[in-house]
């Protein structure tokens, strides 16, 4: 088992799950519900990023059309099939069978990378447990992927919960598409979607999915994933990440800054209560030891007044 010192990082097609960003993965084929009545090179057809065999039969297409093999958590017992699965050369990856405990699910993960090259990632499916999951990230150092494709809602809480990345099954070409990795906000409804807008169905809206889950790895995954980008791409990639996650930040502070106006005996700028100001900039140079309080209270006075105008003209319309 490897150390709760060292993390791992496997790559997926072009891929690195484990390492940097959180990932989108919104290309996963079973050809379990086929039951093997389908021939597996019609259904994988074009290249996808996950694929489920359904027998040993299925494996030669699975190698030649996917960047790496599912060990479903129906079929994990099936040591026969897990062993060829995992001999691919691909990068395997393991779901938790819904009854197995960490110490299973790990001793799993390890017997497969044994009988491959190493290169194992842990996937938490089904109605995920994020504590479940976290527990097996730090005890094992692997990189793990949880599937949202039942409920969509849980993206940022899996994020937040140490996932590496995000599966996000569904039906129809959409879910063949290639695995994607979260570069900045993309195409969303507005900044504050992540916790108001209504849930979509994976299945009936796979591209709506897939915008939640890319403003989940990327809005809480700028919050709470270090990284460390080596090159000037990556390096904007990671500020666009950051910027979408303030982008986020300031529009809900700006909603809270008109209900508190509306609140205020006294409100708009008449109001303002410099002292307390003051104190909210000395808090959150704790925070920014680097920026100091010199640097942010021209910020945070920007941002104040930003939101009291925003507050004025929405109390004249």
């Amino acid at each position: 088992m490897s150390s709760t010192l060292e993390r791992h990082a496997v790559a997926v097609g072009d891929l690195l799950v484990g390492d940097g960003p959180a990932v989108v993965i919104g290309s996963r084929v079973s050809l379990r519900a086929q039951h093997g009545r389908a021939d597996a090179y019609e259904v994988l057809r074009d290249r996808v990023t996950l694929a489920e065999p359904y027998s040993a039969a299925d494996l030669p297409a699975i190698a030649e059309l996917a960047d790496a093999v599912v060990v479903g958590a129906t079929w994990t017992r099936d040591i026969p099939l897990v062993r060829a699965a995992a001999g691919l050369g691909l990068p395997v990856v393991v779901e938790r069978r819904a009854s197995a405990s960490v110490e299973e699910w790990l001793g799993l993960a390890g017997y497969c990378e044994a009988e491959g090259d190493g290169r194992v990632i842990l996937c938490e499916g089904g109605r995920p447990d994020l504590a479940l999951m976290q527990a097996a990230r730090a005890a094992s150092g692997r990189p793990v992927l949880a599937d949202v494709s039942r409920n969509i809602g849980l993206s940022a809480a899996a994020v937040a919960a140490g996932a590496d990345g995000l599966i996000v099954d569904g039906s129809g070409s959409a879910a063949r598409g290639h695995g994607r990795m979260a570069e900045g906000p993309g195409p969303l409804s507005r900044p504050g979607s992540l916790s108001s807008e209504p849930e979509p169905d994976a299945e009936a809206d796979q591209p709506a999915a897939l915008r939640v889950a890319e403003e989940a790895v990327a809005v809480v995954g700028a919050l709470l994933r270090p990284e460390t980008p080596a090159t000037l791409p990556e390096c904007r990639e990671a500020i666009d990440r950051v910027d979408a996650a303030l982008a986020t930040l300031l529009e809900r502070r700006a909603d809270l800054a008109g209900t508190v106006q509306r609140l205020k005996p006294v409100g708009g700028f008449a109001g303002r209560d410099m002292a307390r100001e003051r104190a909210l900039v000395a808090r959150m140079a704790l925070r920014a030891p680097s920026l100091g309080e010199a640097r942010l209270a021209p910020i945070m006075n920007a941002v104040i007044e930003a939101g009291l105008h925003l507050a004025e003209e929405r109390a004249r319309q």
